[in-house]
């Protein structure tokens, strides 16, 4: 298998080398033929996210043009945790990260193929850590690293007056022992990650130069932020998670179709696969008619199938349709329903309310008087099926599965009533 020449520069046109050692080193290498290169990411959490979905859908573009990767979960650094600019993390115990190993382990493995000559290779920090002593540990690593250099990091600069604990201050130490333990017993010589980690990045490279005498490479990738710089990596529930169990397929489609029209061709670039002709072509369909959201729309179908399938990228579609009268609603799964009606907040009743009481209850109406104006003016919506009688009551045959009743008000406004 040979490797592609031109990733170096489709890097670059995607905007994911963000920081990189020596440039010209680094196209050599990539172009030169099969290089091992690994990724770190730390269970600090039961599931991955958006920033760590960067570093798989790079390691997937590198693995496609013909280089090998080593994925590595972090049981070691992991229960540390990297430092971050303000406050201490809460240290979690050895068999709460244990768990979150084998998760996120299950959720890195079916981005990679593990066959061929370039199969990926999962590997895990707390195997050459767990039995190595402090005295080794200080001999071994520590005295590569100049103290001074490890103070004048940003992350550390802004921790010294409130104070940062020797823990985290060391984190550098370990994730430097990693790659000059890949380095060693495996060949590997480049790793990428997040920006906010170029500090370490660079330090592993600087400990295989100084331990071993040996060449190493990295680069980093952007932090995806919005077009006012903030995180995109939060949403209103909280982060944007990769398991459907903590984010629902219809809530992560919906996120990518919500996207600023600013940021939909830097996103294009950065999670999809897409080639540069077809993201050009549909950056300028996009910009001929923005109302039309044919940007988000590909975008969201892109990544919500190579993260969840497309089949949950239909159902996502289909439920997003059909809340809007646009489709079935009994043919939507109850995960799916649940899911998109969580966006318009759930209201709980006994089957036997009158839709007068529930349309009032669900704040589509403010009062008993607008509800029933609202009905004689044709304007509510019982699953789909306009309802003009005030005295209407709905039944067991009206409920959906997992026990919902879907009302809207017009076109844009619905709320989900749960008998359950």
């Amino acid at each position: 298998m040979t490797t592609d020449p031109d990733l170096f520069d489709d890097l670059q046109w995607r905007g994911l080398l963000c920081h990189h050692t020596d440039p010209d080193e680094l196209k050599a290498a990539l172009s030169a033929g099969r290089v091992k290169y690994y990724v770190g990411f730390d269970p600090t959490a039961p599931s991955l996210h958006m920033g760590n979905l960067v570093q798989i859908i790079t390691m997937m573009r590198l693995q496609c043009a013909g280089h090998t990767p080593y994925a590595l979960v972090g049981g070691a650094t992991g229960m540390i945790g990297d430092p971050r600019q303000s406050g201490e993390r809460t240290l979690n115990s050895l068999d709460t990260v244990k768990d979150w190993v084998d998760k996120v382990h299950h959720q890195i493995k079916p981005f990679l193929s593990f066959d061929g000559v370039n199969g990926a290779t999962m590997v895990n920090n707390y195997d050459w850590t767990a039995s190595l002593s402090t005295i080794d540990f200080l001999r071994d690593i520590g005295k590569h690293f100049p103290v001074n250099r490890m103070l004048a990091r940003d992350v550390v600069k802004s921790r010294l007056e409130e104070g940062i604990s020797y823990t985290e201050f060391s984190y550098i130490l370990l994730q430097s022992m990693d790659y000059l333990n890949l380095y060693r017993e495996y060949g590997v010589t480049l790793q990428f990650g997040g920006s906010d980690q170029w500090g370490n990045l660079t330090g592993g490279v600087e400990l295989i130069r100084r331990a071993v005498g040996g060449k190493a490479h990295a680069f980093a990738t952007p932090l995806v932020t919005k077009t006012d710089g903030t995180k995109y990596g939060k949403t209103e529930g909280g982060a944007l998670w990769l398991d459907p169990q903590m984010m629902s397929p219809y809530s992560f489609h919906q996120f990518w179709l919500n996207v600023e029209d600013e940021k939909v061709g830097e996103l294009l670039r950065i999670f999809t696969f897409m080639t540069k002709e077809e993201i050009e072509a549909l950056e300028s369909a996009h910009a001929q008619a923005p109302h039309q959201r044919l940007g988000q729309k590909r975008l969201a179908d892109e990544v919500t199938s190579l993260v969840h399938g497309p089949a949950q990228t239909e159902q996502a579609k289909s439920a997003a349709a059909a809340l809007f009268g646009g489709g079935d609603l009994r043919e939507l799964s109850a995960t799916t329903l649940a899911a998109a009606l969580a966006e318009a907040g759930e209201t709980r009743a006994e089957l036997g309310a009158q839709l007068v009481d529930l349309l009032v209850a669900s704040k589509l109406c403010s009062s008993n008087g607008d509800a029933r104006r609202t009905l004689k003016e044709g304007g509510v919506y019982v699953n789909n099926e306009r309802v003009t009688d005030a005295d209407f009551q709905p039944s067991a045959t009206d409920v959906l599965e997992g026990g919902w009743l879907v009302l809207r008000r017009g076109k844009k406004r619905f709320a989900g009533i749960n008998l359950a």
